[in-house]
């Protein structure tokens, strides 16, 4: 079961000379708009409460207003709640003194800003390892810390340059390596790809994801981009007007939207570059063992209405698949499964995106065989389902007519 890292409990922040007496309006449903009006006072958010696990990447999603990059500089108290508790390990960092506050952001959080927050006159060396020079680290334990992640973000080679010679992307690397060098606990990202032109974002997205494996570190991270918040996050929730409508995992909010709102914020999601290969997969009707022979598999096909079946080992290890014209050829001419068998089977991971898959999908005469990184067989993905845009309309309703398709596809 995740561990809880960071609990916000009805946190809310009213920007103005007298915040606290804002809030009794606010509950009492007056709008941002009528507030502004009449008290001269911002609500940024209002009663905000959710948990955010050990280790996973938590998305915070909204339009412009929504109140995601406020609520986002709560959890260091740069932004102070003006009401409500937030619990990180437990402790309510909200009481902190200001010589708590100072080692909770030296020793526990770090930022990665949208507009890179780089030292223009510091190499990318010392951009990365200013955190620890701050800290008193010796310049040769820093800068072999500083190294490491250098390397982590994949700028080996660049630590003698400055900021301006370098890319937006590398310049956005140099701020993650900065954020990672102090090993926080908690990655707070302010829509750090946002600046980036799209090819490059969407690098720095696999990037982010390659290294969230390797460290497992809890990330908080601000988009407006549905699709980025869906692809990157665990768990994701949506702002509006300063409140938080839904949590969830981006299938759970796809296939359950809290209201109205949330349908249409979803409305002209992709769809493909969200839902992975777990989700629209399915575990096979039929399988067959090599030591079980073709006669075995003629059977197999032939109860379950299929003209193909997958061949696994004893440890469910994928080994290929036999149509039924091999096999029944293959008894004609006395020959084993092994003999007939065809290798040639296209295969994905669990964790692959629908659109990376599609290539595969087109090259491929038999379903993709969905594996684990042991070559296991896990599930079965039929290319129809693929190919057809049934994925973009509706994951279950493919499910629910999976047998009829399988007929009438070559699993064949």
């Amino acid at each position: 079961m995740a561990k809880n890292k960071i609990k916000i409990e009805h946190v809310s922040k009213i920007f103005g000379p007298k915040p606290k007496s804002v809030i009794p309006m606010v509950r009492d449903g007056m709008s941002k708009a009528e507030i502004l009006k009449e008290t001269n006072h911002t609500v940024g958010v209002y009663d905000a409460s959710m948990e955010i696990n050990e280790g996973e990447i938590f998305v915070i999603m909204g339009l412009s207003g929504s109140g995601k990059s406020t609520l986002i500089r709560c959890f260091n108290l740069l932004n102070k709640p003006t009401d409500g508790a937030i619990k990180v390990d437990d402790e309510n960092i909200v009481k902190y003194n200001a010589s708590e506050l100072r080692k909770f952001r030296q020793d526990k959080i770090a930022m990665v800003f949208q507009h890179f927050g780089l030292f223009n006159h510091r190499t990318v060396m010392e951009n990365v390892e200013y955190g620890l020079e701050i800290k008193n680290v010796s310049k040769e334990e820093r800068q072999k810390i500083a190294q490491d992640n250098i390397e982590i973000v994949g700028l080996k080679g660049f630590e003698d340059k400055y900021p301006e010679e370098l890319s937006g992307g590398m310049q956005q690397r140099v701020g993650l390596a900065r954020a990672l060098t102090n090993d926080p606990d908690i990655l707070l990202m302010d829509e750090p790809f946002s600046a980036l032109d799209p090819l490059i974002r969407r690098d720095m997205q696999l990037e982010l994801l390659d290294i969230q494996e390797r460290l497992k570190k809890t990330i908080i991270f601000i988009t407006h981009d549905v699709n980025e918040a869906f692809k990157i996050g665990d768990r994701v929730a949506v702002m509006k007007d300063g409140k938080v409508v839904q949590v969830g995992t981006p299938e759970e909010i796809l296939e359950s939207p809290a209201n109205e709102y949330i349908t249409d914020f979803i409305a002209d999601i992709d769809r493909s570059k969200i839902l992975q290969a777990e989700n629209i997969m399915f575990k096979p009707n039929a399988l067959v063992s090599l030591k079980d022979g073709l006669k075995v598999a003629i059977k197999e096909m032939k109860e379950n209405g299929i003209s193909s079946v997958f061949v696994v080992d004893r440890g469910r290890h994928l080994k290929g698949i036999v149509t039924i014209d091999a096999a029944i050829k293959g008894v004609k001419e006395k020959k084993t499964l092994e003999d007939v068998l065809d290798t040639d089977v296209s295969v994905v991971k669990k964790e692959e995106y629908v659109n990376d898959i599609i290539p595969k999908a087109l090259e491929s005469k038999f379903p993709l065989a969905v594996v684990n990184e042991d070559n296991k067989l896990e599930g079965l993905i039929l290319r129809v389902h693929v190919l057809s845009g049934l994925v973009a309309d509706d994951v279950e309703e493919s499910r629910e007519y999976h047998g009829y398709m399988q007929n009438n596809e070559v699993n064949e």
